[in-house]
């Protein structure tokens, strides 16, 4: 079944650790966590839905139960306090199965970005920082850079074997730029040792092939094919025939 997948294999809901009164509310309201059980088949999955559909709540708790700082960034980052300063109530009631513990990896939130090119800075001031603080990511300041550079550097440089999750990393990156991001995690999938779980709207990155796609729309998680998603599906009717788009989004002008 998923004996591919290095790291992260299953992750559920435990429903004794969650109360009645929460159940009720945010984030155990959400449709998607009725009987959560999810298990991971392929080193490349995808999570799909429409905004709010609970694709982020569901990577930050993966990545925090992975051993990641909610804020993002790897594990060396943990307790850095960069970001955000609260807790997640879904990573605490949430168990995760792993084929092994990753020793590396990397929670990319791309909102945050900038609390963790501004957290390089401190250490590159600190004088009790005696490494190079940008030595895993290209050599040089973050803060130098535009934001899909940045992004980009942070993959190509710091990504190798570990656990990886990636919050609409499509916010950062042009249509080629996608492209260079799917090249560098083919390679380091055929490399092995490296497993990606990625929240995207972006029918591109949803192409790579032998991806495991998951579904967070109709209020439960559930397997699907680039061919059936929404992304996929109005991105090419758009393309292909624009003007019968643009004559509902004029209202019928």
């Amino acid at each position: 079944m998923n004996a591919n997948v290095p790291y992260l294999k299953q992750i559920t809901l435990d429903e004794a650790r969650v109360t009645e009164a929460g159940r009720k509310r945010f984030p155990f309201s959400m449709p998607i966590l009725r009987d959560l059980s999810l298990r991971f088949e392929s080193p490349v999955t995808f999570f799909v839905g429409e905004n709010g559909s609970g694709k982020s709540t569901l990577l930050e708790a993966i990545a925090i139960r992975s051993g990641f700082p909610m804020e993002g960034g790897s594990k060396y980052e943990v307790g850095a306090g960069h970001g955000l300063g609260e807790e997640s109530e879904l990573a605490a009631a949430m168990r995760a199965g792993f084929a092994t513990k990753p020793r590396d990896g990397f929670f990319f939130r791309g909102e945050l970005q900038a609390h963790f090119a501004a957290l390089l800075e401190e250490r590159r001031e600190d004088p009790g920082f005696i490494s190079d603080p940008y030595k895993h990511y290209g050599g040089r300041s973050l803060l130098e850079r535009s934001h899909g550079e940045a992004f980009l550097a942070v993959i190509q440089n710091r990504f190798d074997r570990g656990l990886f999750l990636l919050d609409e990393p499509e916010s950062a990156l042009s249509p080629q730029r996608q492209l260079t991001l799917l090249s560098t995690m083919y390679g380091l999938v055929k490399k092995g040792g490296a497993q990606f779980i990625v929240s995207t709207h972006s029918p591109i990155l949803l192409t790579y092939p032998g991806a495991q796609i998951i579904s967070f729309d109709d209020g439960a998680l559930a397997p699907i094919s680039l061919e059936e998603t929404s992304h996929y599906q109005v991105t090419l009717g758009i393309l292909e025939q624009p003007e019968n788009y643009w004559a509902y989004l004029k209202g019928g002008e």
